[in-house]
């Protein structure tokens, strides 16, 4: 069971991204971002409340331009939904957890 956040890097990413078989929910995000903090939580819930099935992956935009620019990342924050390394589906901007978790229970 996944209990801690993995903070991906471009040296970091292709990696770890292929270390998962479980939904990987990747969140782009900023540290000036308002809308990035509010939906941390929530991220954060659902990989905890997925018993395993899901884990939460944080890639910092301003660090790591060359991943956002990669998938197209072009507002904050994007939630890029991932299985075995593949993008399943995404949620771009602070949508209510509700939202997200029909978007995991879809994939999983």
């Amino acid at each position: 069971m996944a209990e801690t956040t993995l903070h991906l890097t471009e040296a970091s990413f292709d990696a770890e991204i292929g270390k998962h078989k479980e939904v990987l929910m990747v969140d782009f995000w900023a540290e000036w971002c308002q809308p990035c903090r509010a939906i941390a939580p929530a991220l954060e819930e659902l990989a905890q409340e997925s018993n395993g099935s899901v884990s939460l992956a944080k890639v910092n935009v301003d660090d790591n331009p060359q991943l956002a620019a990669r998938y197209g990342v072009r507002s904050i924050p994007t939630i890029l939904f991932m299985k075995d390394g593949k993008v399943m589906d995404q949620v771009i901007g602070a949508v209510p957890k509700s939202q997200m978790k029909k978007k995991l229970d879809a994939l999983a």
